[in-house]
């Protein structure tokens, strides 16, 4: 029902999306926003259709939806908002210095779209990252046109999506060609999009491999191109004995929501739990392990991460470095099996694979002999979305060195909670150092995400009435501009 895209059609999509992308660059701020208000408004006007559909092709519940449904629409609003603010836009004016020798020119700089984007649908948000999601929100907002190849786990939620999408741009009267959309489940529909001359910017939610290869691609090109791709992390929690052996409880019951909410199918489960031996670890260990144990496996989004989450599990534990503490295999086929294993500090510091995100509900507890060993293990982690500490006030004071390891591998250090649950806000870091991302100077959540999608340019000695709207004199957007190294909202002369 939804073949592979072929090139004559890529072809197509794309130049239509050039076309288009030669008028929608210069849409004022007010036009992008009413956009995205209008696609948040058609969306919703097909709520329980959408809802329905993405159910029967994801297995995730309808209370999981439509939280996630809900979270898209006010991603398009409050993007739609932040747009119109303009605060994005990072307007910079210096002033002319005739008197200067030599003379100063008039210089004015501002962001501006990139031009047509690529965005790769997700599996596990066939919402919030996919076809009406972040990322297109960001890049429609920045003034670029758009193409989304939909995700193959969810090709009739993408196709509704689209729909609503190219109703909302005929609403505002916008060309079609602002957004397109195809389909692709062999890699050769991605690499054929982000090979084409005429894309010039990529965003991508989904796996290493995927997003790597992806990279690769755009790095190779004659031309090459940023890919902002979010690939996921093991999104470690450190946890110091003394908090933890006074809210023992409170932690089990907060991991255990963490790890396995979702079926565990979230880039911010926590993967890792990395403590210090004794009492207070061991009843941890043995508290989450019957958790996980008592946790009725559910199907998996699709058979494909259902199977690489088996795999990678079968492989884990056929290393020999782990020892399950709870676990439940009684789901069948394309079911999570939820798991807790655990493993000392020195193998996890000796075997690399440990490291590696096994995507589900799977988490891994490292046993660390002391502080120091648990200062190793934070040195040896790669780049994370998030890392958590979890501890008192006066723990974290005298751990203060371990702050900061955790602080220079991820984008998002959380105290005394989960990494699961993003909000959307403009505060918002989602991201990461490598391997998480590919570029950790930006956010995949919040209206900073924009800034993916554009790219500085400066005006020289150039008459006010010839510039855009957003560097004029008289400021008529009201934007906030730093003007000779003053922020302020004033026009220029008043």
């Amino acid at each position: 029902m939804f073949p592979d895209t072929q090139l004559p059609e890529i072809n197509a999509a794309l130049a239509a999306s050039t076309a288009a992308f030669g008028s929608y660059q210069f849409s004022s701020l007010q036009q992008r926003a009413s956009l995205l208000r209008a696609i948040a408004r058609e969306l919703d006007a097909i709520g329980p259709q959408i809802i329905e559909t993405a159910q029967g092709e994801t297995n995730l519940q309808r209370g999981r939806l439509l939280v996630e449904f809900r979270r898209t629409l006010f991603q398009l609003t409050s993007y739609a908002d932040a747009c119109e603010q303009g605060n994005w836009l990072d307007i910079r004016i210096d002033q002319p210095d005739s008197e200067r020798q030599p003379p100063k020119p008039d210089v004015r700089k501002m962001l501006v779209p990139v031009g047509p984007v690529v965005v790769f649908g997700a599996s596990n948000f066939p919402f919030a990252y996919s076809t009406a999601g972040g990322d297109t929100a960001c890049a429609l907002a920045a003034g670029c046109t758009v193409v989304v190849k939909a995700h193959p786990g969810h090709p009739a939620t993408s196709q509704l999506a689209a729909d609503a999408i190219h109703r909302a741009l005929a609403g505002e009267g916008l060309p079609a060609g602002v957004f397109q959309h195809v389909y692709g489940a062999s890699f050769e529909v991605g690499k054929q999009l982000v090979l084409h001359p005429q894309v010039k910017s990529v965003g991508f939610t989904g796996s290493f491999q995927g997003g790597r290869a992806l990279f690769d691609l755009a790095a190779s090109r004659k031309e090459p191109i940023p890919v902002f791709a979010e690939m996921g992390s093991v999104n470690p929690v450190f946890m110091l004995p003394g908090k933890l052996g006074a809210e023992t409880e409170w932690a089990v019951n907060q991991l255990a929501a963490s790890i396995t909410t979702s079926v565990g199918q979230f880039c911010t489960n926590p993967g890792l739990v990395v403590g210090i031996q004794g009492p207070a670890l061991e009843n941890f260990i043995q508290a989450l392990g019957q958790k996980l144990a008592e946790t009725e496996p559910e199907p998996m989004l699709h058979s494909g991460i259902a199977q690489s989450f088996r795999q990678k599990r079968a492989a884990v534990i056929a290393g020999g470095k782990i020892t399950l503490a709870g676990t439940n295999e009684t789901g069948g086929e394309g079911f999570s099996i939820p798991t807790l294993a655990t493993t000392s500090g020195e193998n996890f510091l000796a075997h690399p694979h440990l490291h590696e995100e096994i995507f589900g509900p799977y988490s891994l507890v490292v046993q660390c002999n002391d502080a120091a060993q648990m200062a190793a293990v934070a040195q040896a982690l790669e780049g994370q979305l998030t890392t958590t500490l979890i501890a008192t006030p006066a723990e974290a004071a005298e751990h203060i060195e371990l702050v900061h390891i955790l602080q220079a591998r991820c984008g998002r250090l959380v105290f005394n909670g989960v990494p699961t649950g993003v909000e959307v806000c403009l505060a918002m870091n989602h991201g990461g150092p490598y391997p998480a991302t590919t570029d950790s100077r930006f956010t995949a959540v919040g209206a900073d995400g924009i800034r993916r999608f554009a790219r500085p340019f400066c005006y020289q000695n150039w008459p006010d009435h010839l510039l855009p709207t957003e560097l004029q004199n008289a400021n008529p957007l009201g934007l906030w501009r730093t003007v000779n190294g003053e922020l302020t909202k004033s026009g220029i002369g008043e």
